[in-house]
Formats: C-alpha cells, sequence, structure tokens
C-alpha cells in the first residue's frame, strides 16, 4: 500500500480503516455492595412458607420495678410484677446494699411483703429495682409451686423480589463492544440491583400494617432489623448513654453495649454503620495513634472494635440511615430465601422477534430473640 501521508486525527475516527479506541470493558460506578449479606453468610435452611415463623423461650425474670412503698416499716412494696416472687425470696435493692427477705405475696394487691435490712444490711433510702438473689426453702418444706415460662411464636413474611430483561433479536445477533451476549449482561445487572434491594429490605423493610400476609391488591413485604427491634432503643436522651454526648464516641458505645449485656445472653459480634458513623469509629484511636519518619502509609481503619462485651466486626452499609448504629448478635439473624425461589432466572414467553426472561427471588429475615440486638438512633454529626 502506497504512502498516503494521512495522519489519524485527519482520518477522524468514523472512517473505515481507523478502528475505534473502545476498551472491551464496560464499567459501573453505582453502588452495589452487600456487606451485610456477606458478613451474614448463606443460611443453613430454606423458608417453607411465605408466612416464616420461629419459636422463642426465656427464663423467669429476675426483677421488677417497684412503683410504691408503705406500710409500718416500709416493708410494702407494691410491684405490677408481683407474680415473679415467691416467699423465700432475698432481694437486692439495686443502687444500694440493702438485702430484703419476701414474706408474703399479694396477687390482687400488686404487692410484696418484705423484711428490710435483713442480715444487718442498711436501709436503703428510697426503692427502685429490685433483684432476686434467689429463693431460699424451708428444710423438708413441701415443693413450692410450679413456673414456668410460654413459648412464643415469632414471625416474618417473604418478600418477591423482581426483575425483567428484554433483548431484540437483532441486539443480540450484532457484535458489542465489551459485551459478548447481551442478554446475559442484562441479567449480571439485575442481579446487582436486586441483591442491593435485599440488603436494604433486610435493614429498613417493614411488612404493611393491615394484610401483612399479602392479597391481590396488597404487597407482601418483609419487616426488616430496624423494625423488629423494639426492646434496645437507646438514644442520648433517654438515660442509658453519656449525658450530653450526641455523637459516636468509644463511651457511648461501650455503654451501649453494657446495657444490652445486662440484659440479655446475646453476643454482640456484628456493628453495622453508615459512612458517617464508621469515621467516628475510627476516630477512637485517633489520639493514640503515632507515626515516624519511616511510615509512608497512613491507615485510619477500625474494623474490628473488643470491649469487655463482645468482640465486634464492624460492617460499613450505605443502607444505615445516618446517625444509626445496629449492634447484631449475627448468630441470631438468617436471610433464607422460600424453598426453590432463590434468585432465579425465568425466560418468558415472547410475541415477536426478542428474548424476554424475569430474574425472581423471594427472601425472609429471621430475626430470634430482638431483645438480644440493639440500636442506637438520633445520633448526630
Amino acid at each position: 500500500m502506497p504512502f498516503t501521508g494521512k495522519a489519524t486525527y485527519s482520518a477522524g475516527a468514523t472512517l473505515p480503516e481507523i478502528a475505534e479506541d473502545v476498551s472491551d470493558l464496560v464499567s459501573i460506578s453505582s453502588p452495589h455492595e452487600t456487606p451485610l449479606l456477606d458478613a451474614l453468610g448463606d443460611p443453613m435452611r430454606d423458608a417453607r412458607s411465605t408466612v416464616h415463623e420461629w419459636l422463642e423461650d426465656a427464663l423467669l425474670p429476675d426483677s421488677a420495678a417497684v412503683t410504691a412503698v408503705g406500710g409500718t416499716g416500709n416493708t410494702l412494696f407494691t410491684t405490677t410484677q408481683a407474680a415473679r416472687f415467691r416467699v423465700g425470696d432475698q432481694l437486692l435493692i439495686d443502687g444500694s446494699t440493702e438485702r430484703v427477705l419476701v414474706t408474703s405475696v399479694e396477687l390482687a394487691e400488686d404487692r410484696i411483703t418484705v423484711v428490710r435490712g435483713y442480715g444487718g444490711t442498711t436501709s436503703a433510702t428510697s426503692v427502685g429495682t429490685i433483684t432476686i438473689l434467689g429463693n431460699a426453702a424451708l428444710e423438708g418444706n413441701d415443693a413450692s409451686a410450679v413456673r414456668f415460662t410460654n413459648r412464643v411464636r415469632k414471625s416474618n413474611y417473604t418478600q418477591i423480589f423482581t426483575a425483567t430483561c428484554e433483548v431484540s433479536g437483532s441486539q443480540l445477533a450484532v457484535k458489542q463492544l465489551g459485551v459478548r451476549d447481551e442478554l446475559d449482561y442484562q441479567k449480571t445487572l439485575r442481579m446487582k440491583e436486586l441483591l442491593r434491594d435485599l440488603e436494604s429490605s433486610v435493614i429498613n423493610g417493614v411488612a404493611p400494617a393491615a394484610n401483612t400476609q399479602g392479597s391481590a391488591t396488597v404487597r407482601r413485604t418483609m419487616n426488616g432489623l430496624r423494625s423488629f427491634i423494639t426492646t434496645n432503643r437507646l438514644s442520648p436522651s433517654d438515660g442509658v448513654l453519656p449525658e450530653n454526648v450526641t455523637t459516636l464516641t468509644e463511651p457511648l458505645l461501650n455503654a451501649a453495649l453494657r446495657s444490652l449485656w445486662q440484659g440479655s445472653s446475646g453476643q454482640i459480634d456484628t456493628i453495622v454503620v453508615n459512612g458517617r458513623e464508621k469515621r467516628k469509629i475510627n476516630e477512637f484511636v485517633a489520639t493514640n495513634r503515632r507515626f515516624f519518619t519511616s511510615n509512608e502509609t497512613f491507615k485510619d481503619m477500625v474494623s474490628v472494635y473488643e470491649s469487655d462485651f463482645g468482640v465486634c466486626r464492624v460492617v460499613l452499609s450505605r443502607h444505615v440511615p445516618p446517625g444509626t448504629v445496629l449492634l447484631l448478635d449475627s448468630s441470631r439473624i438468617q436471610v433464607l430465601p422460600l424453598t426453590g425461589r432463590s434468585f432465579h432466572y425465568k425466560p418468558l414467553a415472547t410475541s415477536g422477534d426478542r428474548d424476554a426472561g424475569q430474574l425472581i427471588g423471594e427472601y425472609t429475615l429471621e430475626f430470634r430473640n430482638e431483645s438480644a440486638h440493639g440500636i442506637i438512633y438520633g445520633l448526630v454529626a
């Protein structure tokens, strides 16, 4: 071929002899990670009904709140939980060193009669919460009345996640840049979106107020983590966390873990936060960090938080709202597919020159013992 002297800039990319400089790679910048689902891992079993149920139980409570004190020598304690006590229970008045002994229980009046200053202990000036240390039975006495707890059935609902793909016959036939099969490529994109939506629903989802099982007009949705947690909802204004602290600090996080440890046998091992609160956790060690002239890498990340109340991995998820921290026992959480309904592709019938199909998955959240988990909310920047 004779020399023409043409340069690439004078020929232009539209001419047939100059190939377009387009990389065979399609880049996606949209967020699609599922860090919480990855941390929880695959479930051990499937859900077998659109209403997924499990059983929970609890030990007999060992504390109660006293609403009034009266009688001679202030020996009558009024409490709405009188049924928790038996004659012979030795009690500790929280916030003091006084022990008392229960001598009678009057369920109809919601009160108990006690011996104050039992064992020579100093009587407390006020009575708020009392804790049962244990029951002292009389030698040779008859068996006490049977006490037990009832197992409770808990439930959640499966939610259907779908996305439709449709590609024309021509689009399938032509050679694509960066894509070998357009339909497979669309499946991959839609699957990333569905997994993203599943993680967001696991964290933030809520079931409908009526017709929770769904109907021809009501879409069935699952309750998420934030909806399930009702017992341990902690905020800077509730008196449990440090006063006058509205941002996430190490003392505040430690106080929240301590509160959960006191109220349940759960082992908090996962802390889920968004970007703002993750930066606050990273700052826990900022004042103790030292660098030398030989250091060429600056590392500012806390991936594991270890306290007296548990070793917790810190999971960064975009779907946790700002000002919120989820404190989870991952051993009590599973994201389950309905049997045979994990994410899959189902071809659809077509009436023309195109291929179409639907990605379908049906999942639910099993969240056992909600009192073993907690949530901190109401934090500010």
